[in-house]
This record gives C-alpha cells, sequence and structure tokens, in this order.
C-alpha cells in the first residue's frame, strides 16, 4: 500500500554535509494526505525521530538534537521527502529511515505506520 525508498547515505567527515532523500510510491491514497518523518538508529541504540513534517510541509518538528542542522522538506508533486544534513558530528552516525503516517498534522512524538528499509550515514573526523 505505501512503499517507501530511502538513498543518499554515504560517509562523510564531521562538519560535512549530505542529503537524504526519500520517494514513496502510494496506491490508494494521495501523498499530500500523509505525514512524514525522519528516524534514525545508531548501532546498539534505540530508533529516534529525527523530523516529522506535515501532509502539506507547513508544520514542522525536530529533534533538539539536529535543530538548526537538518532541514527537512517536501515536494507532494514528486512524493518525495528530504533531510538535508549540514554541520554533521560523528554521533549523526545511523541508518536513517523515512517513515510516513495518513493524518494531516505530526510531530516528533507521531506513531507511524508505514517504513522504508533505510540508508546509513557515516560521519568520521
Amino acid at each position: 500500500q505505501v512503499q517507501l525508498v530511502e538513498s543518499g547515505g554515504g560517509s562523510v567527515q564531521t562538519g560535512g554535509s549530505l542529503t537524504l532523500s526519500c520517494s514513496a510510491t502510494i496506491l490508494k491514497y494521495t501523498y499530500g494526505t500523509y505525514c512524514m518523518g525522519w528516524f534514525r538508529q545508531a548501532q546498539g541504540k534505540e530508533r529516534e525521530v529525527v523530523a516529522a513534517i506535515s501532509s502539506g510541509g507547513g508544520s514542522i518538528d525536530y529533534h533538539r538534537a539536529v535543530k538548526g542542522r537538518f532541514t527537512v522538506s517536501r515536494d507532494n508533486a514528486k512524493k518525495t521527502l528530504t533531510l538535508q544534513m549540514n554541520s554533521l558530528k560523528d554521533e549523526d552516525t545511523a541508518m536513517y529511515y523515512c517513515a510516513a503516517e495518513r493524518v494531516g498534522y505530526c510531530s516528533t512524538g507521531t506513531n507511524f505506520t508505514y517504513w522504508g528499509q533505510g540508508t546509513q550515514v557515516t560521519v568520521s573526523s
């Protein structure tokens, strides 16, 4: 029903930048009716939310650890979600996942139903 595919991960030096993308294939409803989120899970740690963006893109919520460094955006016409990551730190190293939930408004506390397979981001000095 909802397929999400992340791309753009890789290795980058501390202080560098990386852009992640998530492409959505949705069979029944339009992409613009889904809230979207970015999550990450570092090895040995629990998954944590990075950012959540409302279905129309007008409301965005960030985890405090990435606020001011990461920017989430979406293109409903292209059915894509983007995470621009700047000033990367070693602790940003993790598998990054995009997620979707069919609600209009969401926050970093929203539970998401649909998940992608993830893309690895490795930051090192």
